[in-house]
């Protein structure tokens, strides 16, 4: 079968819902309220697929929403009507997803029987509980807000809708749109402080002649301060495979995708912070210029007695903390959400886990929102589990 001609996987979906599923639907239910959108995992709900994201997880594929006392009604009516009477193909892309050695993945491919679909007839609010742990229509407490990775808020909010005929995802939508203002100042103070953390050692490891290993944390400063730069332009940092697109498309990228290349580049750990430095300074006027705290001075300066140059990102965690109204999250340990202090893929995809986690490291109860940790302020050492130093 050759290849069809590539469309951006939105607008396929798009096409899918109104020349194939809608009078399908009409039929196996006429008259249903619904709601059709293509949000959730994959790389055309972020905008970033291309041709090669064929090769798995991608094609003509949406969700249909239903009213929860329609789903028991008229779901599996609904999917069998599909599976018979979808067409093999749709503008050349098959609609049979067949399953590989994943049993997470499927790929497009022929087939003379019914097809596997991938629309997915479901209820909105149990897809936002199945999806992030929780129905953003009965409110997102901060505890919610920190357990829930940036890269599902960017996959829930991202995509399209195609029609919203039941009137409820568009505004658990908006509702999840950004973080408020006290969630993002903490988290942004966060993000600083994880700069603040690791700044010396690219030029601790160089002095000692582990380049590799000073190469490695500058690796990791860049892209801190790339998750840092969509943070500030109030966008959700995607996962790895997708951050530097994202960062491209802020104003940030102009004036530091040369510099932070830079940094990655240099074979020497003095050439390394030389270009860090200028990265710091174009950051820490980024900050000033959103006027979210008073001014903090953006020259960098020698950590404590040596000679490494850093920005002390610490100040900027204290100005932005000092502007949280809400005592009670001002005064949470200095972890942020998330995907701010866990990096597995294993975790960050399971909700159970993410809300585990977020429980045991801030203190707080990602379901009551209640402090579990007896009654210590999150933000001290035994409430908010400490932080080690980091010895020289």
């Amino acid at each position: 079968m050759p290849t069809p001609a590539f469309l951006p996987g939105l607008e396929l979906s798009r096409r899918f819902y109104t020349e194939a599923v809608r009078s399908l639907l009409e039929e196996a239910a006429p008259g249903i309220p619904h709601t059709a959108a293509r949000i959730g995992p994959g790389s055309e709900v972020l905008g970033y697929d291309t041709e090669r994201s064929a090769d798995h997880e991608w094609g003509p594929r949406l969700q249909l929403f239903l009213h929860p006392h329609d789903v028991p009604r008229h779901a599996a009516r609904i999917r069998h009507m599909l599976a018979r009477h979808l067409p093999k193909t749709f503008h050349g892309w098959p609609t049979h997803f067949a399953a590989t050695g994943d049993p997470d993945v499927r790929v497009m491919q022929i087939t003379d029987g019914p097809v596997h679909h991938r629309v997915e007839v479901t209820a909105v609010s149990s897809w936002f509980r199945a999806t992030l742990g929780f129905d953003p229509a009965s409110g997102v407490t901060p505890a919610q807000w920190l357990a829930t990775p940036t890269q599902l808020l960017a996959e829930v909010t991202g995509g399209a809708v195609f029609h919203d005929g039941l009137h409820t995802l568009t505004p658990a939508r908006t509702a999840l749109r950004w973080y408020p203002h006290d969630l993002w100042l903490h988290v942004l103070a966060c993000q600083w402080r994880r700069i603040a953390q690791k700044e010396a050692f690219v030029g601790r490891c160089g002095e000692v002649g582990d380049e590799l290993g000073s190469a490695v944390e500058a690796g990791r400063l860049v892209r801190d301060l790339m998750r840092l730069c969509l943070l500030m332009n109030r966008c959700y940092p995607p996962y790895g495979k997708w951050l530097g697109s994202a960062f491209a498309r802020t104003p940030a990228a102009p004036r530091l995708t040369s510099v932070l290349t830079s940094v990655l580049a240099a074979t020497d750990w003095h050439v390394r912070e030389r270009h860090l430095v200028h990265a710091y300074g174009i950051v820490a006027h980024l900050h000033n210029e959103l006027e979210l705290t008073d001014r903090v001075d953006p020259a960098t300066r020698p950590y404590h007695s040596s000679p490494f140059q850093v920005l002390r990102a610490d100040r900027f965690t204290r100005a932005l903390t000092a502007r949280i109204k809400d005592p009670d999250l001002r005064d949470l340990a200095r972890v942020g959400a998330v995907d701010q202090f866990i990096d597995s893929a294993d975790v960050l995809n399971d909700p159970d886990l993410t809300r585990a986690a977020t429980d045991a490291v801030t203190g707080i109860d990602a379901v009551t929102g209640i402090d579990v940790h007896d009654g210590a302020p999150c933000g001290t050492a035994n409430g908010g589990r400490g932080h080690r130093r980091h010895s020289g």
